[in-house]
């Protein structure tokens, strides 16, 4: 058994072994991609017919097995459809390498001016119980979603934003899109999630927060309208009951670090 353990190893290159590293970072990568999100129950399911199969087919079942194997052969075909969400974000992350690396991060002077003015506006807002939605662009581009709107290009100020949000004028109902610390649109279009586990008390602005940051790696402040509690949705998830000081802590490093790997937006401190 010893010689035959050796003699497999003596087999193996310093290439193979550069192969699997590949390899296994490869799906590690992916792992971390699928981590939390829906692709994770249908990549279960996935696995599910994959054994059912496997069993069918040693226990004799021939009509189950190739019912099954017709099954398979479908999701194969469907698969990109289905992770499109998923996809997309692997492929954004591998063009947001190092090479291809953009930034709008600011100077420490703009950082603090414009969480000053994003925490005065949500607090406002807050208080009044003024619905908002507003969405910070990070690496991903949402050009898409600022064509839905009205094009502004100005400086974020607490006035601005507060006035945009004050119920019966014409963009109080859409999102606004902050690129750096400038208001590129207002009144704008967000996708919806899909997720039907979601608290049935989460209105439209939220599912709107959840169902972008899904498909980018955008930053989403939500204000309700009906309690005025302060949200903060990023890559698919909702975290609530944020307070100005909170809000302004969790944003911060948004804009003064350099570099944040997808798993770090797991990593935020939740409020208090």
């Amino acid at each position: 058994m010893l010689l035959q353990i050796k003699g497999v190893l003596a087999t193996i290159s310093l290439l193979d072994i550069a192969d699997i590293l590949i390899v296994a970072y490869f799906l590690y990568k992916l792992y971390v991609v699928i981590k939390d999100t829906r692709a994770v129950a249908l990549l279960k399911g996935i696995i599910v017919l994959l054994m059912a199969t496997l069993v069918s087919k040693w226990l004799g079942l021939n009509v189950i097995n190739w019912l099954l194997q017709k099954t398979m052969t479908v999701m194969l075909v469907a698969l990109p459809v289905v992770f499109q969400p998923e996809l997309r974000r692997a492929l954004e992350q591998l063009g947001r390498g190092r090479f291809f690396h953009k930034s709008n991060f600011l100077n420490e002077e703009e950082t603090e001016t414009l969480l000053n003015e994003i925490s005065r506006t949500v607090s406002v807002l807050s208080k009044n119980k003024i619905g908002a939605l507003i969405v910070i662009e990070r690496e991903t581009g949402l050009n898409d979603y600022i064509e839905t709107g009205l094009k502004v290009d100005g400086l974020v100020s607490s006035e601005f934003l507060i006035n945009v949000f004050i119920p019966n004028t014409p963009m109080h109902d859409g999102a606004v899109i902050i690129r750096g610390n400038r208001v590129m649109a207002a009144g704008c279009l967000l996708p919806l999630t899909e997720d039907r586990t979601l608290n049935k008390e989460l209105g439209t602005r939220h599912r709107a927060a959840i169902g972008v940051t899904e498909q980018t790696d955008a930053v989403v402040i939500i204000v309700s309208e009906e309690t005025g509690i302060i949200s903060v949705a990023r890559s698919g998830h909702l975290m609530r009951y944020f307070d100005a000081e909170t809000l302004k802590d969790n944003l911060r490093p948004l804009f003064t670090t350099k570099h944040t790997s997808f798993s770090d937006y797991f990593n935020w401190r939740s409020p208090s």
